[in-house]
């Protein structure tokens, strides 16, 4: 009985921080991440069916049209508000987003070659194409939500003033002790013979 609520243990706090703060930020950004999407790929889909663009380009300009959506909206899945912190904000998310050009481009040429392979022409190029990309995007999806949460968009003033409070808590108890003995004294011998 013990072993089966010690293995329950993890579950529960996993299902806690999903219902929580980590649940909505990864509800939003996925929400954000879908629009990004939506974007990049109705983009690749012209630039490769429309324009013939070769996979370098293509990629180039359906990840710069996905990256401007993903970057106001994932501002919004975070809070942000106002003027971005350049330093800590604007450049870091760049940094991230041509790191994912990179990633996105290797599959976005491994989507051409591997539809030549397959022997496909016309819209069967563009679908294959559209779905290898699709699944390159879910990739690094997981991982720019967890830079985002865990390093990007990190609230650091919580992370600041939550041991502070954690320490009031602690130090209450200790404060009212003197506080609960201090009549004891003034009861003693002598107070009573003044």
């Amino acid at each position: 009985m013990a072993h089966a609520h010690s293995h329950n243990q993890p579950v529960t706090a996993m299902e806690r921080r999903l219902r929580g703060v980590l649940g909505s930020r990864l509800a939003r950004f996925g929400g954000a991440a879908v629009a990004a999407l939506t974007v990049t790929e109705v983009a690749l889909t012209i630039g490769n069916g429309v324009f013939h663009l070769t996979a370098t380009p293509a990629a180039v300009v359906s990840w710069f049209a996905g990256a401007v959506v993903s970057y106001a909206l994932s501002r919004w899945a975070w809070n942000r508000t106002g003027r971005p912190d350049v330093l800590r904000e604007t450049i870091p998310f760049w940094a991230i987003s041509v790191a994912v050009l990179v990633l996105l481009t290797l599959a976005n040429k491994l989507g051409y070659h591997s539809a030549g392979w397959l022997h496909l022409t016309g819209a069967g190029h563009v679908l294959w194409v559209d779905f290898v990309w699709l699944v390159a995007n879910f990739c690094t999806f997981l991982l720019r939500f967890a830079i985002f949460h865990h390093v990007l968009f990190t609230d650091r003033t919580a992370a600041l003033r939550e041991p502070a409070g954690d320490q009031a808590t602690h130090r209450a108890p200790r404060h009212a002790a003197p506080q609960a003995t201090r009549p004891r004294h003034a009861a003693a011998p002598g107070a009573r013979a003044a």
